[in-house]
């Protein structure tokens, strides 16, 4: 492993983060779990960045992208793709937008990138609304709408960025106020901004902000807002690339907890669909998606390889009900989880719905973020064979929990008495 650590130095950029102070190198998983190069196995609560949704090695994917395999690999979109074109019709039935139309990508930076194009050029503005504590991507335009400095290489943009309030409920001016209060503040302030600018594109916005630790505004706030933006005609683009697909239990795409007047203008995906394959998207109604005048492909988008996987995850993801699952399972977890921090001090928060949670550690009697807990306790956790990520806005002092969709109740206790143990040692 060593001998790998220093090859991976060698050969790799400085700022290619790794977890743990010694590295780990997974070789192989099933289900929930996963094996190390040492024959280490692990229950895995973080799913390669929420990517593994339904299983490890789920039998109906493998089998998929075997078959797939068998009769060709890529084609490009110069060709007619049946299971793009299959993915495509159920994933737009499936959006809620009407006469959608669907642009397939290799993640979801491509994805967001792909949003802001035609947002920018649909509404022939160059300027963008985004979140505080908001995470898109790494690419150029991703990265100049991305509001967390931790993961913000550059200030050049080819956008004009100007971000708001709202995305994290418990810090910033309006923590104090109730849901209600909160909401109108930052309504008020939306309005107050747009007021002083010209009409921008549009906003872009994860109803559950991922890289930046799981915090998420009151139910209805991005409804809210929309009011005020289909005033001005600024488009809602919803970032489900962390959300979609049923993670959050509730709901099927994190947009709906806000849904009371209609899906967003654009809903970018990736991460989950694929179970691991390279799946990004565009969701857009046709007006919009249609808007480009020049010509444009994918060469990686929409493989059939890729197809293949997303159509047999999917499949199962809705015969299995395993939104439901999340749901079930992800509530008694995230209760569990919330009894376990009310008795230490350095919890400050334990948040999320579904199978997406987030737990929020600062320095004892202060709301002062404390990352360097947060790496003991990713440490401890997997010494106790337990798999979770970190995030946040705040110095990454947030642990992320969200394991594959399929979690059993026997799984979830498991991994909860591995965090309280792993939290409770930081004393």
């Amino acid at each position: 492993m060593n001998d790998l650590y220093a090859r991976h130095r060698n050969v790799l950029p400085d700022w290619l983060a790794l977890y743990y102070e010694e590295p780990l190198e997974i070789t192989h998983g099933e289900g929930r779990h996963v094996w190390d190069a040492d024959g280490n196995r692990y229950l895995d609560f973080f799913g390669g960045i929420l990517t593994t949704m339904t299983a490890h090695a789920l039998p109906e994917v493998t089998k998929a992208v075997g078959e797939q395999a068998g009769r060709i690999v890529h084609s490009s979109t110069l060709y007619l793709n049946r299971p793009m074109v299959e993915l495509a019709e159920r994933i737009a039935k499936l959006s809620a937008i009407p006469n959608a139309r669907v642009f397939f990508t290799t993640s979801g930076t491509e994805a967001n990138d792909t949003a802001l194009l035609l947002a920018t050029t649909y509404r022939r503005s160059n300027t963008v609304l985004a979140m505080r504590n908001s995470y898109h991507g790494r690419s150029f335009s991703t990265v100049g709408v991305t509001g967390n400095r931790g993961w913000s290489p550059t200030s050049l943009s080819p956008l004009q960025t100007l971000y708001v309030h709202g995305g994290v409920r418990t810090r910033g001016p309006f923590a104090h106020l109730d849901d209600d209060a909160f909401v109108a503040a930052c309504v008020d302030d939306l309005t107050d901004l747009l007021g002083h600018i010209r009409p921008p594109a549009a906003l872009i916005a994860e109803p559950i902000q991922g890289v930046g630790g799981f915090t998420s505004p009151p139910d209805g706030l991005y409804a809210a807002f929309r009011e005020v933006l289909r005033q001005r005609g600024v488009l809602w683009i919803a970032d489900e690339v962390q959300t979609g697909w049923g993670r959050t239990g509730e709901n099927f795409w994190g947009w709906q907890a806000h849904a009371r007047n209609g899906p967003p203008d654009i809903v970018t995906f990736a991460k989950g669909i694929g179970n691991g394959a390279s799946i990004g998207g565009v969701i857009a109604g046709a007006e919009i998606m249609n808007c480009l005048d020049a010509n444009s492909i994918s060469t990686f988008g929409g493989t059939q390889l890729t197809m293949a996987a997303g159509l047999a995850n999917l499949g199962y993801l809705l015969e299995h009900d395993l939104q439901g699952n999340a749901r079930r399972v992800g509530g008694l977890l995230i209760e569990r989880l919330r009894a376990v921090g009310a008795q230490l001090p350095w919890v400050r928060e334990v948040r999320g719905r579904g199978l997406m949670i987030g737990i929020e550690l600062v320095k004892p009697g202060t709301d002062e973020a404390d990352p360097q807990a947060a790496s003991a306790v990713l440490e401890a956790a997997r010494e106790g064979g337990l798999l979770v990520g970190k995030g946040g806005g705040h110095d990454t002092s947030a642990l992320r929990i969200a394991p594959p969709l399929s979690l059993t109740v026997a799984e979830a206790e498991e991994g909860a008495a591995i965090l309280e143990s792993a939290l409770r040692g930081i004393a």
